[in-house]
């Protein structure tokens, strides 16, 4: 941090980059996609899990959904809380070690059937995913996998399966995506046995319930100790935490997430994760693989919207005929139909990436994340529009009147959370593009630099052009433009040709922005996220066209149904995606960024009389200064 004890730009951004894996030693599909190259080779066809493997994930499906099938989601919306004997249910199913190893006393399910299960679980109620992702994607069970020691494995990881509930806290009052203020401290005690922790955490999801939590804290340096963002295993219930409010959303209502205030906690030295300094590393790690929870659950959320809308554009009756028919509603069923189809084959192929574990798969992780978050969205408010005002009521009041209590407006405030949760749509898109450029900011180096001098520009420039010499000639054809290519496919290889042209076209346009901006591009943040926007609907549909190639294999019947779906899909998305290159060099950013400026200045507040703002009045931002608590302790279990 700087002498004032803010953090600036250039500190936060190198905290960012120390954490980051600078290295790509495993091939990544969607990175080579954004450099011109359609890798489909390591693709298709997708490597399948064990027989043994698909058959017990087959058995657990089987057993939770009839336990599902037993559950009332408007329960938990009325009461605002799941009820303990659900989640009493879901223990004893094992739900709670879906992904926790065999060994350790969990199911060890694929990535395909946990996503499964979470699509099962959501639909009673999207805060049942909530509790259950929470809990194994990005609490205990996943750091510790990955980052613990044996002894920390056998501690903890047999005590999750079993239904110790745990949280994630990252997050402060004034801290977000930016770690480099993180503002918890853990200081390491003299003999260097234990660290005291003190500060205060937010949007600790599963935090009100948690049994353990993972805590990212500041280890100050010393004499010993390297210091830096350290990962703790902490018990809930030790001496000084105080969970201090259970905050309550637009949606989600059963999520149980709090403040949670952590002071003079002891914490042994033996339930750190890892080194002291690798704590971010850890969670943006650990962010990777849990990101694919949310696609799974969105994909979840379209299923659930296309048979809402189909069933109720057959009923429902205007001018004489069915909405369905009418072109202005077909067009919105077409796309909710398409987007589900494309939805849970990206959701598919990366959980086939994460399972077979030979691909880096953070850019697909990311994408599918940012994507399905995205899309899903928009296919509840477009089902809201052909529900009308029945999309706008309530299921307590459909069901009042005698009508079916679809509880889609519900399902639009659950959703909307996912545009945030995990890494919000803005900071995925600049994630993304720093990856996506990432080739590039290596073989530019100092180009890319607003810090570095004449010299070490003119150097890497030097270095840069034998790159660029060697990359730029293979952008200019390739299998895309050859009638033959991708035969295999079928009616879908026009579709696969269009991504190679596409991904080789993108590749150019990110040059183009780079040698234009050079070292200003990172703030060229309109560009980066229609850059990565075009490369995540070549990513959808790519993974649609490989999905119904391997259905039309495994079962004709069902493969040339989703042939057609991938169609529909790769004609949709082949129309945003050219508006996407449009808007890549006309647009509005320049003005845009222009207005702000003057907006935040403070030169139209003149356009803001003429309401009331009769909210109380208060900090922005609460207060999080280190201390004891003065409030109730708002702990408590579910199981």
């Amino acid at each position: 941090m700087s002498q004032t004890g803010r953090v600036t730009e250039g500190e936060a951004r190198a905290v960012a980059e120390a954490a980051r894996e600078a290295s790509w030693v495993k091939p990544s599909f969607a990175k080579d996609l954004y450099l011109g190259q359609l890798r489909l080779d390591l693709i298709h066809p997708a490597p399948r899990p064990p027989a043994a493997k698909i058959l017990r994930g087959r058995e657990f499906l089987d057993r939770l959904r009839a336990y599902c099938e037993t559950l009332d989601g408007q329960v938990i919306e009325r009461e605002s809380r799941i009820p303990d004997e659900y989640a009493k249910g879901f223990a004893a199913l094992g739900a709670f070690g879906m992904k926790i190893p065999q060994e350790y006393g969990g199911l060890g399910l694929s990535m395909a059937d946990y996503g499964a299960g979470l699509m099962l679980a959501s639909s009673v109620h999207p805060s049942i995913g909530a509790l259950l992702s929470a809990h194994q994607s990005i609490g205990v069970p996943e750091p510790v996998r990955m980052f613990g020691t044996e002894e920390q494995k056998r501690e903890y990881l047999p005590r999750c399966a079993r239904g110790a509930i745990s949280a994630f806290l990252l997050t402060e009052p004034d801290v977000g995506s930016d770690p480099a203020r993180l503002g918890m401290v853990a200081v390491p005690s003299p003999d260097g046995s234990e660290y005291v922790l003190d500060g205060v955490k937010l949007w600790t999801t599963n935090g009100v319930v948690a049994e353990l939590v993972v805590v990212m804290a500041r280890v100050p340096r010393s004499e010993g100790h390297r210091g830096g963002i350290t990962a703790f295993v902490v018990e809930a219930d030790s001496p000084g935490i105080t969970v201090e409010n259970r905050n309550s959303f637009m949606g989600l209502r059963g999520i149980e997430n709090g403040v949670t205030r952590f002071h003079q906690v002891r914490v042994p030295a033996a339930n750190r994760l890892a080194e002291e300094g690798m704590g971010l590393k850890i969670a943006l790690t650990t962010l990777n693989a849990g990101r694919l929870s949310i696609p799974a659950m969105c994909a979840g959320a379209g299923k659930w919207a296309l048979k809402i809308a189909r069933e109720w554009s057959t009923e429902r009756e205007q001018w004489g005929r069915p909405i369905g028919r009418h072109a202005a509603i077909a067009h919105k069923i077409s796309f909710i139909a398409a987007t589900s189809y494309a939805l849970e084959s990206v959701l598919e192929l990366s959980a086939g990436m994460a399972d077979e574990g030979s691909l880096d798969i953070r850019l697909e992780a990311a994408l599918a994340k940012l994507y399905a978050s995205e899309k899903s969205w928009q296919m509840i408010d477009e089902l809201v529009q052909i529900r009308g005002g029945r999309g706008y009521e309530s299921a307590e009041s459909l069901a009042a009147r005698g009508e079916r209590a679809a509880p889609v407006e519900q399902m639009l405030r659950d959703l909307r959370i996912n545009r945030i949760f995990e890494g919000s749509t803005e900071i995925m898109h600049l994630m993304i593009a720093r990856e996506a450029v990432d080739t590039h900011l290596q073989a530019a180096g100092a180009l890319a630099d607003v810090n570095a001098a004449a010299g070490a520009k003119a150097r890497s420039a030097a270095r840069a052009s034998g790159f660029y010499g060697r990359w730029l000639p293979r952008l200019v054809t390739g299998k895309g433009h050859r009638p033959s290519s991708y035969a295999e496919f079928g009616d879908l290889a026009p579709h696969l040709r269009f991504v190679e042209r596409a991904s080789r076209k993108l590749a150019r346009n990110t040059f183009y922005g780079m040698a234009r901006w050079q070292a200003k591009l990172e703030q060229r943040q309109g560009f980066l996220a229609r850059v990565v926007d075009i490369g995540a609907e070549l990513f959808a549909m790519t993974a649609a066209c490989v999905r119904a190639e391997r259905l039309r294999q495994d079962d004709p019947e069902r493969g040339a149904a989703a042939y057609e779906l991938a169609e529909a899909f790769c004609v949709q998305a082949r129309s945003r995606v050219r508006e996407l290159f449009r808007r890549l060099w006309v647009n509005s950013d320049d003005s845009d960024d222009a207005l702000a400026k003057q907006i935040l200045a403070g030169r139209y507040t003149w356009l803001e009389e003429g309401v009331l703002h009769l909210y109380p009045d208060g900090p922005w931002i609460a207060g999080s200064a280190k201390g004891p608590s003065g409030k109730e302790n708002l702990a408590r279990r579910m199981i």
